[in-house]
Protein backbone atom coordinates (compact mmCIF):
# COMPACT_ATOMS: atom_id res chain seq x y z
CA UNK A 1 0.00 0.00 0.00
CA UNK A 2 1.79 2.97 -0.81
CA UNK A 3 1.42 6.01 0.93
CA UNK A 4 -1.31 8.26 -0.85
CA UNK A 5 -3.65 5.02 0.11
CA UNK A 6 -2.85 5.03 3.51
CA UNK A 7 -3.31 8.36 3.82
CA UNK A 8 -6.60 8.00 2.24
CA UNK A 9 -7.73 5.08 4.65
CA UNK A 10 -7.01 7.27 7.24
CA UNK A 11 -9.05 9.92 6.26
CA UNK A 12 -11.84 7.34 5.41
CA UNK A 13 -11.56 6.00 9.33
CA UNK A 14 -11.24 9.98 10.30
CA UNK A 15 -14.65 10.06 9.01
CA UNK A 16 -16.38 6.80 10.25
CA UNK A 17 -15.38 7.53 14.04
CA UNK A 18 -16.56 11.09 13.75
CA UNK A 19 -19.70 9.57 12.14
CA UNK A 20 -19.94 6.89 15.10
CA UNK A 21 -19.60 9.87 17.56
CA UNK A 22 -22.16 11.53 16.24
CA UNK A 23 -24.56 9.04 15.80
CA UNK A 24 -23.41 7.84 19.83
CA UNK A 25 -24.56 11.72 21.03
CA UNK A 26 -28.25 11.18 18.89
CA UNK A 27 -28.68 8.28 21.03
CA UNK A 28 -28.88 9.46 24.18
CA UNK A 29 -32.64 9.16 24.59
CA UNK A 30 -32.68 5.38 23.08
CA UNK A 31 -30.04 4.46 25.90
CA UNK A 32 -32.14 6.67 28.33
CA UNK A 33 -35.00 4.55 27.89
CA UNK A 34 -33.28 1.41 26.43
CA UNK A 35 -34.98 -0.67 29.29
CA UNK A 36 -38.24 0.16 28.55
CA UNK A 37 -38.44 -2.26 25.82
CA UNK A 38 -39.26 -1.06 22.27
CA UNK A 39 -38.61 2.46 21.81
CA UNK A 40 -40.31 4.08 18.56
CA UNK A 41 -39.75 7.55 17.18
CA UNK A 42 -42.30 9.47 15.85
CA UNK A 43 -42.40 12.88 13.34
CA UNK A 44 -44.44 14.27 10.74
CA UNK A 45 -43.62 15.97 7.75
CA UNK A 46 -46.41 18.25 5.88
CA UNK A 47 -47.77 20.70 8.31
CA UNK A 48 -46.80 23.95 6.37
CA UNK A 49 -47.75 23.29 2.83
CA UNK A 50 -50.94 24.55 1.05
CA UNK A 51 -51.66 21.09 -0.88
CA UNK A 52 -51.23 17.63 -0.02
CA UNK A 53 -51.89 15.57 2.97
CA UNK A 54 -49.48 15.98 6.29
CA UNK A 55 -47.60 11.85 6.72
CA UNK A 56 -46.53 10.86 10.05
CA UNK A 57 -43.41 8.35 10.55
CA UNK A 58 -43.16 5.93 13.06
CA UNK A 59 -39.53 3.86 13.27
CA UNK A 60 -38.38 1.32 15.98
CA UNK A 61 -34.58 0.65 15.63
CA UNK A 62 -32.45 -2.08 15.90
CA UNK A 63 -30.27 -2.12 18.76
CA UNK A 64 -27.95 -4.23 17.67
CA UNK A 65 -27.30 -2.47 13.98
CA UNK A 66 -25.92 1.25 13.32
CA UNK A 67 -27.26 3.16 10.43
CA UNK A 68 -25.07 4.96 9.43
CA UNK A 69 -25.66 8.86 8.60
CA UNK A 70 -29.13 9.10 10.19
CA UNK A 71 -30.09 12.63 10.90
CA UNK A 72 -32.89 15.15 10.68
CA UNK A 73 -34.69 15.05 7.05
CA UNK A 74 -34.45 18.46 6.36
CA UNK A 75 -30.09 18.02 7.16
CA UNK A 76 -30.05 15.72 4.36
CA UNK A 77 -29.89 15.47 0.58
CA UNK A 78 -32.77 14.17 -1.37
CA UNK A 79 -30.47 11.70 -2.75
CA UNK A 80 -29.08 10.56 0.97
CA UNK A 81 -32.72 10.65 2.55
CA UNK A 82 -33.89 7.92 -0.50
CA UNK A 83 -30.90 6.13 0.26
CA UNK A 84 -31.38 5.82 4.29
CA UNK A 85 -35.26 5.14 3.18
CA UNK A 86 -34.62 1.50 2.04
CA UNK A 87 -32.19 1.25 4.37
CA UNK A 88 -34.59 2.16 7.44
CA UNK A 89 -36.78 -0.02 5.77
CA UNK A 90 -34.50 -2.95 5.32
CA UNK A 91 -32.94 -3.38 8.88
CA UNK A 92 -35.95 -1.76 11.10
CA UNK A 93 -38.03 -3.40 13.74
CA UNK A 94 -41.06 -1.90 12.47
CA UNK A 95 -42.17 0.65 10.26
CA UNK A 96 -45.54 2.35 10.52
CA UNK A 97 -47.02 5.52 7.93
CA UNK A 98 -50.14 7.44 8.70
CA UNK A 99 -51.77 10.29 6.80
CA UNK A 100 -54.29 13.07 6.48
CA UNK A 101 -55.73 14.48 3.95
CA UNK A 102 -55.80 17.77 2.99
CA UNK A 103 -59.75 17.30 3.84
CA UNK A 104 -59.67 15.73 6.90
CA UNK A 105 -56.95 18.93 7.61
CA UNK A 106 -60.12 21.36 6.31
CA UNK A 107 -62.23 19.67 8.91
CA UNK A 108 -60.66 18.97 11.96
CA UNK A 109 -57.30 21.53 11.52
CA UNK A 110 -53.89 21.03 11.18
CA UNK A 111 -52.76 20.13 14.45
CA UNK A 112 -55.02 17.61 14.86
CA UNK A 113 -55.21 16.29 11.80
CA UNK A 114 -51.37 15.61 12.48
CA UNK A 115 -52.23 13.71 16.22
CA UNK A 116 -54.64 11.68 13.53
CA UNK A 117 -51.78 11.31 11.28
CA UNK A 118 -49.14 10.22 14.25
CA UNK A 119 -52.14 8.11 15.61
CA UNK A 120 -52.09 6.10 12.50
CA UNK A 121 -48.18 5.54 12.52
CA UNK A 122 -48.53 4.13 15.68
CA UNK A 123 -51.20 1.75 14.87
CA UNK A 124 -49.28 0.64 11.15
CA UNK A 125 -46.15 -0.66 12.79
CA UNK A 126 -47.54 -4.28 13.50
CA UNK A 127 -46.04 -3.98 16.92
CA UNK A 128 -46.95 -2.00 20.10
CA UNK A 129 -44.14 0.26 21.51
CA UNK A 130 -43.45 0.59 25.01
CA UNK A 131 -42.53 3.91 24.79
CA UNK A 132 -42.78 6.79 22.00
CA UNK A 133 -40.18 9.57 21.77
CA UNK A 134 -41.80 12.53 19.84
CA UNK A 135 -40.46 15.44 17.84
CA UNK A 136 -42.11 18.25 20.07
CA UNK A 137 -45.58 16.87 20.87
CA UNK A 138 -47.22 14.93 22.86
CA UNK A 139 -50.45 12.68 21.31
CA UNK A 140 -53.48 12.51 22.53
CA UNK A 141 -55.63 9.40 22.58
CA UNK A 142 -52.55 7.35 22.73
CA UNK A 143 -51.76 5.02 25.71
CA UNK A 144 -48.05 4.43 25.48
CA UNK A 145 -45.96 6.31 27.27
CA UNK A 146 -44.55 9.50 25.78
CA UNK A 147 -41.53 11.73 25.77
CA UNK A 148 -41.60 14.81 23.59
CA UNK A 149 -38.42 16.59 22.66
CA UNK A 150 -38.10 19.60 20.92
CA UNK A 151 -36.05 19.17 17.76
CA UNK A 152 -36.12 15.38 17.94
CA UNK A 153 -35.51 15.07 14.81
CA UNK A 154 -32.01 16.32 15.34
CA UNK A 155 -31.64 14.78 18.83
CA UNK A 156 -32.32 11.51 18.40
CA UNK A 157 -31.77 8.56 15.79
CA UNK A 158 -35.35 7.25 15.78
CA UNK A 159 -36.71 10.53 15.66
CA UNK A 160 -34.61 11.09 12.69
CA UNK A 161 -35.45 8.00 11.09
CA UNK A 162 -39.11 8.77 11.33
CA UNK A 163 -38.15 12.08 9.89
CA UNK A 164 -36.59 10.09 7.08
CA UNK A 165 -39.50 7.89 6.44
CA UNK A 166 -42.38 10.34 6.52
CA UNK A 167 -40.12 12.73 4.24
CA UNK A 168 -39.75 10.31 1.60
CA UNK A 169 -43.14 8.82 1.59
CA UNK A 170 -44.72 12.79 1.02
CA UNK A 171 -42.17 13.89 -1.64
CA UNK A 172 -43.32 10.55 -3.66
CA UNK A 173 -46.67 11.26 -3.12
CA UNK A 174 -46.33 14.64 -4.20
CA UNK A 175 -44.21 13.87 -7.25
CA UNK A 176 -47.00 11.42 -8.33
CA UNK A 177 -49.58 14.22 -8.08
CA UNK A 178 -47.59 16.18 -10.41
CA UNK A 179 -47.98 13.63 -12.68
CA UNK A 180 -51.80 13.95 -12.43
CA UNK A 181 -52.28 17.06 -11.30
CA UNK A 182 -49.53 19.14 -14.06
CA UNK A 183 -48.86 22.99 -14.47
CA UNK A 184 -48.69 23.71 -10.37
CA UNK A 185 -45.12 22.05 -10.13
CA UNK A 186 -45.91 19.69 -7.00
CA UNK A 187 -42.84 18.04 -7.76
CA UNK A 188 -40.36 20.60 -7.11
CA UNK A 189 -42.10 22.36 -4.67
CA UNK A 190 -44.37 19.50 -2.80
CA UNK A 191 -47.11 21.89 -1.82
CA UNK A 192 -45.44 24.22 -0.32
CA UNK A 193 -46.57 28.04 -0.90
CA UNK A 194 -43.24 28.88 -3.01
CA UNK A 195 -43.82 31.84 -5.79
CA UNK A 196 -44.37 29.33 -8.92
CA UNK A 197 -47.09 27.47 -6.70
CA UNK A 198 -48.80 30.54 -6.07
CA UNK A 199 -48.65 32.36 -9.34
CA UNK A 200 -50.51 28.58 -10.46
CA UNK A 201 -52.96 28.46 -8.16
CA UNK A 202 -53.87 31.99 -8.76
CA UNK A 203 -53.88 31.15 -12.75
CA UNK A 204 -55.23 27.38 -13.02
CA UNK A 205 -57.31 27.46 -9.23
CA UNK A 206 -57.44 24.79 -6.55
CA UNK A 207 -57.05 21.15 -6.98
CA UNK A 208 -58.82 18.64 -5.06
CA UNK A 209 -55.52 17.92 -2.85
CA UNK A 210 -55.61 21.86 -2.44
CA UNK A 211 -55.89 22.74 1.80
CA UNK A 212 -58.61 24.94 1.19
CA UNK A 213 -58.54 25.95 4.82
CA UNK A 214 -55.07 27.55 3.79
CA UNK A 215 -55.36 29.20 0.35
CA UNK A 216 -58.01 31.85 1.42
CA UNK A 217 -55.71 34.74 1.03
CA UNK A 218 -54.88 33.52 -2.94
CA UNK A 219 -58.31 32.27 -4.40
Amino acid sequence: MNKREEERKKRQQEKLEQELSRLEAMSVYEREYEDRGLICGIDEVGRGPLAGPVVAGAVILPKDETILYLNDSKRLSAKKREALYGEILEKAVAVGIGMASPARIDEINILQATYEAMRAAIADLGVSPDLLLNDAVTIPQVEIPQVPIIKGDAKSISIAAASIVAKVTRDRLMEAYDEVLPGYGFGKHKGYGTREHIAALKELGPTPIHRRSFIGNFV
